[in-house]
């Protein structure tokens, strides 16, 4: 089955996406990867020997969603913006189980493409998830993590998806406020209404997302940072700080902030974690 709920769907999430890739700013280039997945697509910029910093987006997103963050980021790091497979980007539509070591591989395909041996990882949401699990399975190619809402470490809240489901049947003003209601105060109104686009027209990954559990997490010896909202309607972000600092984490947890956070310290641990880049 697609990931799209129809081809013009599909069709209208492409073009979006190509209008912001047409926007990018600052100097670029788009690779095309090939791994054992399927052909990944990867926004990639900055000096090419600064440290290595992977970009994955959240889920129902691509990389467009660090486009205005990516000219900063470049100054410290060579950026690697992927699309994760299977998400409404430009990336093969693939979605191997995430109980497998799939994911994994994956990645070790793209950082091998691009010649990184070992790279920092900046996520957010379902990004995080797979940048954890990578951190779990290959620590030795991982210099350090910063997570942003991360998801795997306490359970989903199921009181928002019966919530949302009784405000979908309001029409688009209740589908808009149960967006907007799980990202939070802050989120702009340009991206509630692209996450009303994106839900319009794509199909979200159904099921559970696998819990790590103390064994995993202790194979988490680089640096790790995370920021949380407290108001999160989605994920148990207290759970999420309590055993991320278990681990030797460093946990924000935002008040009154839900799973749409405008700034954090990641950059600030990034460059502390990997030296500061002076070109």
């Amino acid at each position: 089955m697609t990931i799209y709920k129809s081809e013009a769907g599909a069709r209208l999430l492409r073009e979006r996406y190509l209008d912001v890739l047409k926007a990018w700013p600052g100097p670029h280039e788009q690779l095309r990867v090939p791994t054992p997945e399927g052909e990944t697509f990867v926004v990639a910029g900055g000096p090419a020997d600064a440290p290595p910093l992977v970009l994955l987006h959240g889920s129902g997103s691509n990389s467009g969603e660090w486009a205005e963050r990516f000219a900063t980021l470049t100054e410290r790091f060579r950026v690697y913006a992927v699309d994760i497979i299977g998400e409404p980007g430009l990336s093969a539509e693939t979605r191997p189980p995430l109980a497998t070591d799939r994911y994994a591989t994956w990645l070790d395909a793209v950082l091998d493409h691009v010649g990184a041996a070992r790279a920092a990882f900046l996520t957010s949401s379902f990004g995080g998830w797979l940048a954890l699990d990578y951190a779990t399975r290959r620590p030795e190619r991982v210099a350090a993590l910063a997570l942003r809402c991360p998801i795997g470490l306490g359970p989903m809240k199921k009181g928002f998806v019966v919530k949302a489901v009784l405000l979908a049947l309001l029409g688009q003003k209740g589908r808009r406020k149960a967006v907007a209601g799980v990202l939070g105060a802050d989120a702009e109104p340009r991206i509630v209404d692209h996450q009303l686009l994106v839900s319009a027209n794509y199909r979200y990954r159904t099921g559970p997302f696998p819990v790590f559990d103390d064994t995993a997490l202790a194979k988490l010896t680089m640096p790790v940072y995370a920021v949380a909202g407290a108001e999160d309607a989605m994920v148990d972000s207290a759970t999420t700080k309590r055993r991320l600092e278990a681990a030797g984490a460093t946990v924000d947890l935002v008040p009154g902030t839900g799973h749409y956070i405008p700034g954090s310290r990641d950059l600030e641990f990034l460059v502390a974690a990997n030296g500061d880049f002076t070109g």
